[in-house]
């Protein structure tokens, strides 16, 4: 069986979504779609709407064959990180062809960029450099020395976020020596951080998102955007929980965080630097709600996304230790869900795995999937007391959702 892979965050699954599912088994001519997805928490330093398991199963009700969790300490970094976390999930499973969406649509152009910024290495780096002693963040300093290097009309444009993590997938497969084929598809009609609604059928996640929680008629003014199973699911989890998961939820235990921890130690968690322990503190003392929280500590050197990662971080007390330690490589496959299709490919595939297949936790004891559990029990703290326990304990209970 050939298998396809897709890198996903799915917050929520919608319509676009679906049509990158259908655009992917095309262009390889698959018969198994695998998606690496993130967990609880993600890479722009967010809470998901609703919990990892919700989002497995709305994907396998919209096309996915196989759903693999992209562990916390890739999910929730840069995009490099990320995707060589996905990247070698997607190739320690056996995936011809890796297909994600971009705003360019034209692999060429990736192809292109990639050794381009190869040959001009030297003088990329030292455009960065000087950009960043200007004082603007990372991602902006890669973007202007970048734009600095190359005319636009030959090479990608790496202002646009699916195509900066569709170069970095490409690298990816490149660095670790992956058999892998890449492929891209164009985004239809809505970019991925749109707002607003752009067409009849097709809306970003950001917009869908924004819906949902700008007004009491939310859920159903985005019913054209999403399969009938997502519509339900999110209802559903609604129903059980009463919430969905937005920061907002969790600024009582980030500001507790905060004003509890010294700044010595505050210093010691992940992505916390230059003296910023100092301003989090100060900031968390006169802030009032999470949006508050942000605009107060946001500078021009780091990206909203960035210092949302390091609020995530400290959040589940993630540790400088516990982060440097991530080999680019991951070390297990932990399945969330997978169809009739799936199970074939796994029953007939898994014993030529290159790593340990999870299914359920209580069989896999290594140390490093420790911070994938402490992120879903954080996670299940936003919702009211008397559901709580459910989620804490869904990180163990739970079976790998089967779709018949």
């Amino acid at each position: 069986m050939k298998a396809v892979g897709v890198i996903v965050e799915y917050n929520p699954f919608h319509n676009g979504h679906a049509f990158h599912l259908q655009a992917a088994r095309q262009a390889s001519e698959a018969d198994v779609v695998i998606a690496v997805m993130s967990g609880d928490f993600l890479q722009r330093g967010e809470p998901a709407l609703v919990s990892k398991w919700s989002r497995a199963k709305m994907a396998l009700l919209g096309g996915v064959d196989i759903i693999f969790e992209l562990p916390y300490r890739f999910a929730t970094q840069k995009a490099k990180t990320f995707a060589n976390g996905a990247v070698s999930i997607l190739d320690a499973a056996g995936c011809e062809f890796l297909c994600f969406g971009s705003e360019s649509g034209d692999l060429t152009s990736f192809l292109r960029t990639i050794d381009y910024l190869e040959e001009q290495k030297a003088s990329y780096n030292e455009y960065i450099k000087s950009m960043m002693n200007t004082g603007v963040s990372y991602p902006k300093a890669l973007s202007l020395s970048f734009q600095q290097l190359a005319d636009s009309e030959n090479h990608l444009d790496l202002t646009k976020p699916n195509n900066i993590l569709g170069f970095q997938y490409i690298k990816a497969i490149k660095q670790l020596e992956s058999s892998i084929t890449p492929l891209t598809v164009q985004r239809k009609n809505a970019d991925y951080h749109d707002e607003h609604f752009a067409s009849e059928t097709i809306a970003s996640a950001t917009s869908i998102r924004k819906a949902l929680f700008s007004s009491e008629n939310g859920k159903n003014s985005i019913d054209k955007f999403i399969p009938e199973t997502t519509h339900q699911l999110l209802q559903k989890y609604y129903n059980d929980y009463g919430i969905f998961h937005q920061w907002e939820n969790y600024w009582s235990l980030l500001q507790f965080r905060l004003l509890q921890t010294s700044p010595e130690e505050l210093r010691e968690n992940y992505e916390m630097e230059e003296g910023l322990e100092y301003r989090f503190i100060a900031s968390a003392i006169e802030s009032n709600s999470f949006q508050e929280f942000m605009q107060k500590i946001k500078t021009k050197r780091y990206t909203w996304t960035r210092l949302q990662r390091t609020c995530v971080h400290i959040l589940t007390n993630a540790k400088k230790t516990e982060m440097a330690s991530v080999s680019e490589k991951a070390t297990y496959l932990r399945l969330l869900g997978m169809t009739k299709n799936g199970k074939k490919y796994l029953n007939t595939r898994k014993n030529h795995f290159s790593l340990p297949l999870v299914s359920r936790l209580s069989s896999y004891k290594q140390k490093e999937i420790s911070l994938d559990i402490k992120a879903s029990r954080i996670y299940s703290l936003a919702v009211p007391n008397h559901h709580q326990s459910e989620l804490l304990n869904q990180e163990y209970k739970q079976p790998p959702i089967y779709i018949e």
